[in-house]
């Protein structure tokens, strides 16, 4: 009873940290696309991203995990196919339909999208002794242990 009082108690401090959370990694992600000089779409991260950490999966759900339309994604999809960045293969589930996955030019990609992003912010964060560092370290095993449980049973859901 008390744990679950004590999580109760903390719940608008913890809804109000999430929040915050998400504002400051959207500045974050921000600053990196201008100070990578990058001009690749966000979306055709979002898009690879999201079949790096979810696997291959049909067309409607890859929109909707990147909240655009079909036809926009349909439009990605194209241009990443034509960059070897994703490629399509049979649906396990439906031999007429096909889902889209990440190919190994995707990979490569989106790893090297990562170290740039990483290379360019790091200097907004050079100040920080080892225990900031540390802290970081643990707040995103943090994110990634409460999201990877959970984040594929709401993906399919959504």
């Amino acid at each position: 009873m008390t744990n679950e009082l004590t999580l109760s108690a903390q719940e608008p401090e913890l809804e109000s940290l999430l929040s915050d959370l998400v504002s400051v990694t959207q500045r974050l992600t921000r600053l990196a696309a201008q100070a990578s000089g990058d001009t690749t779409s966000p979306a055709v991260w979002r898009t690879l991203s999201v079949l790096d950490t979810f696997g291959p999966m049909r067309l409607g759900q890859l929109a909707k995990q990147n909240r655009v339309s079909q036809p926009t994604m349909t439009k990605i999809v194209a241009n990443l196919n034509e960059s070897e960045w994703i490629r399509r293969i049979a649906d396990v589930d439906d031999a007429r339909a096909w889902q889209i996955a990440l190919a190994p030019k995707g990979v490569v990609a989106l790893a090297e999208w990562r170290r740039k992003v990483g290379s360019v912010l790091a200097p907004l964060f050079s100040e920080l002794g080892p225990v900031d560092v540390d802290t970081l370290s643990r707040a995103v095993d943090l994110i990634h242990e409460c999201t990877d449980a959970r984040a594929e049973s709401i993906v399919r859901a959504a």
